[in-house]
């Protein structure tokens, strides 16, 4: 069992940047994939980056060339960095983890960029 909490949201300006913190409760050192994904009112949740245990690195495309991710995994936290932010990535963003075959998703953090 996981439980992921996600922090480090709140209001920013347009151009500027942010990190967002996921801590996992449980292990995740045998986790196949982790990452975040973001959610605007009405609309489906969306890909900002994902990172799986064979390296491999997945980036949104609106987003690609202005997010990184990485992780602490004695701490069981990683991390999302996001740069030149824009209003229209204001959102939920929601900590994910997979892990044998289940996935993991936190309560989500607010974002919200001003212009």
């Amino acid at each position: 069992q996981v439980q992921l909490v996600e922090s480090g949201g709140g209001l920013v300006q347009a151009g500027g940047s942010l990190r967002l913190t996921c801590d996992a409760k449980g292990s995740i050192s045998s986790a196949s994939a982790m990452g975040w994904y973001r959610q605007t009112p009405g609309k489906q949740r969306e890909l900002v980056i994902v990172m799986t245990s064979d390296g491999r690195t997945t980036y949104g495309d609106a987003v690609k060339g202005r997010v990184t991710i990485s992780e602490d995994p004695r701490k069981g936290v990683q991390y999302l960095q996001m740069t030149d932010l824009k209003p229209e990535d204001t959102a939920v963003y929601y900590c994910y983890v997979e892990k044998h075959g289940y996935e993991y998703w936190g309560q989500g953090a607010q974002v919200t960029v001003s212009s």
